[in-house]
């Protein structure tokens, strides 16, 4: 933790390349506190420099840069910079749908499928600053027995249009996936709860064939995460390898000891649970309304057993950002919150945990010198009020400040 401030309050320059190789203008924060998305500490009346997309500088109060010819100033006034935040399980598959994720102050997003590799072209074209987008960790068609329009993803898909069960089916299917250059394999332990004529806790694929699964994607070094929101499913999924389990409802202690033995992460994604329950959002029927009431108490239960018991959480939405979604980043950490993390283990979840995760601690995650410039601007302090995440000012990316509310006063004539 000390190396962590230190990091932070260090005066030193730093010139790191441009992230992605594009050339970024220079933007700076003053008057910022800073929360750095592992630690209590707060650096206050600090002056945060971003050059070539990356965090140049953090001084503390009285260390102030000399401001650089067509630089961009933002004075915060006091308010707070946290990291960007992280969405672990998304859907994103158009641009609309990227920007309002961005804008909510989501700057990275691990995909949980999409129909057509949208997140790999996204991906690319996020980072080289065509489309404005989060960053993308893509996953591709999702493994599953029936891949109904997906089939259509790819050529090669079409000799799958009769099942994705047996060994040479699943691997077929990965290694499509790989070729097109996933950067995680999706698949499933267990039935969905979002169809009102499916049973989430019926088992789909057993360890045998998860084990398939998790093995073809490790030939190209490619993790594996899995929907499972029943224990059996789960169970399976983490005793292949999987490295997350989405959703976990259903999660015995069993289960999740052999998890926190693993090393395999919950993405519990307990908002779109209690979405069911509420008209509108991204599902409206009747018998989802009654599934969640007795779905989202249970997820919760698990989310405070697994915590206890030392698996890491991660947040995820689990929506597509469309317009009718209601579910946002923010509403995970508020609920984590609530259910007894302390507010750095909330924040956390979507900051510097969600990037251990996907393994890319070492380039965001955090507010620290070197990293991506991947930072949110907010009116309160999120250790204190999670709820001030709901209400993002400032929105940066790879060093581009994509979204400025600030100042809210007009400026005298």
């Amino acid at each position: 933790m000390r190396s962590v401030l230190l990091a932070i309050v260090a005066a030193l320059p730093f010139v790191a390349p441009p992230v992605h190789g594009q050339s970024v203008p220079v933007t700076i924060l003053t008057h910022a506190t800073v929360v750095d998305g592992v630690s209590a500490t707060l650096v206050r009346d600090a002056t945060i420099v971003i050059r070539g997309g990356r965090i140049e500088s953090v001084r503390a109060a009285g260390a102030v840069p000399s401001v650089p010819a067509g630089a961009t100033v933002i004075d915060l006034g006091g308010r707070f910079v946290a990291p960007g935040l992280i969405d672990a399980h998304t859907h994103i598959a158009t641009l609309a749908n990227a920007r309002r994720a961005l804008f909510s102050g989501v700057t990275t997003v691990r995909s949980a499928s999409v129909p057509a590799f949208q997140d790999v072209a996204m991906r690319a074209e996020a980072r080289a600053g065509q489309v404005v987008a989060p960053d993308v960790l893509a996953t591709g068609v999702f493994v599953t027995p029936n891949l109904g329009e997906s089939v259509l993803a790819d050529a090669r898909l079409g000799a799958l249009a009769g099942g994705v069960n047996t060994t040479a089916e699943l691997q077929a299917l990965v290694r499509v996936n790989l070729d097109r250059g996933v950067d995680w394999i999706k698949t499933r332990g267990t039935e969905r709860a979002g169809l009102p004529d499916t049973d989430p806790r019926k088992q789909v694929y057993d360890e045998a064939q998860l084990r398939t699964i998790v093995e073809t994607a490790a030939e190209r070094g490619i993790p594996v995460m899995a929907h499972a929101h029943g224990d059996e499913g789960a169970y399976a999924a983490v005793a292949a390898g999987a490295r997350s389990i989405e959703h976990g409802t259903y999660l015995s202690d069993s289960t999740l000891r052999l998890m926190r033995a693993k090393g395999a992460w919950l993405v519990p994604t307990l908002s779109t649970v209690v979405d069911l329950t509420q008209p509108g959002g991204d599902y409206d029927d009747p018998v989802l309304v009654l599934r969640g009431q007795h779905m989202a108490p249970r997820l919760e239960e698990t989310i405070r057993r697994a915590h206890a018991l030392g698996v890491r959480l991660v947040t995820g939405a689990d929506t597509d950002y469309g317009p009718e979604s209601v579910t946002r980043i923010a509403h995970e950490v508020m609920r984590f919150a609530a259910l007894g993390l302390t507010p750095v283990e909330a924040l956390a979840t979507a900051t510097s945990g969600a990037a251990e995760l996907l393994g890319i601690g070492a380039r965001t995650g955090r507010v620290a010198v070197g990293l991506e410039a991947d930072l949110i601007v907010l009116e309160r302090n999120p250790l204190e009020d999670p709820g001030a995440l709901q209400d993002v000012l400032v929105v940066i990316t790879d060093g581009r400040v994509v979204l400025n509310r600030l100042p809210f006063g007009r400026a005298p004539r």
